[in-house]
């Protein structure tokens, strides 16, 4: 292999572009491990072809829903046990026991839930979602006030930006509710009740 040895190549008067490699090329490499490749302030990369190893992609994600209708005590906070996965590309969703996300990648995390409340009848008073990170809360969304208009059923929503250590942080989902009477639960139908996120690209 030959080795040319240059301070600054350059294209020749008259002429405003630079091909490097030609028919013969399979593979270019610019630099070696160590290097810094440095890319000025104005300069302009246009690509026409396919470009990997740059950037990120928002890995893991995951996104799970209640496959059956959950039992919810009126004036109590209760966990929402979703039970039935969507995605789950790190396998880091506890789908039997505790009802978790526990990611194992460092970072910056988007994580967003629905919380469906029904009743039997029209009686539903409140419906408080919760984003509880190790126990603690995080955020509580809007809460769903229908005692002036009472229903049979209110969706509560939340979402958060968090950062996980990537090892023993977890996220759960949690939601106050209250009804004036009857029987309730969290409603399966439709997937109306879903819990999910993804990594942010930082």
């Amino acid at each position: 292999m030959s080795k040319v040895q240059v301070d600054t190549i350059d294209t020749r008067s008259g002429t405003s572009t630079m091909q490097i490699g030609s028919t013969n090329t399979s593979t270019i490499n610019i630099g070696v491990s160590g290097d810094t490749v440095n890319i000025p302030s104005g300069v302009t990369i246009a690509n026409a072809g396919t470009a990997t190893g740059f950037g990120g992609d928002n890995t893991p994600y995951f996104h799970v829903y209640l496959g059956s209708d959950q039992n919810a005590t009126s004036m109590s906070t209760v966990k929402v046990a979703f039970n039935t996965e969507v995605y789950d590309t790190a396998n880091a969703y506890d789908n039997s026991t505790n009802y978790r996300y526990t990611p194992t990648t460092a970072g910056f995390y988007k994580f967003y839930t629905g919380v469906t409340y029904y009743a039997d009848s029209s009686n539903l008073d409140f419906n408080k979602v919760t984003i509880k990170m190790n126990g603690s809360t995080v955020i509580g969304g809007a809460e769903v006030d229908m005692r002036s208009n009472r229903g049979r059923q209110m969706t509560g929503v939340a979402q958060c930006i968090q950062q996980m250590n990537g090892s023993s942080d977890y996220i759960e989902i949690y939601s106050f509710v209250a009804s004036n009477g009857g029987s309730s639960a969290f409603e399966s139908e439709n997937r109306a009740t879903y819990f999910g996120g993804y990594k942010l690209i930082t």
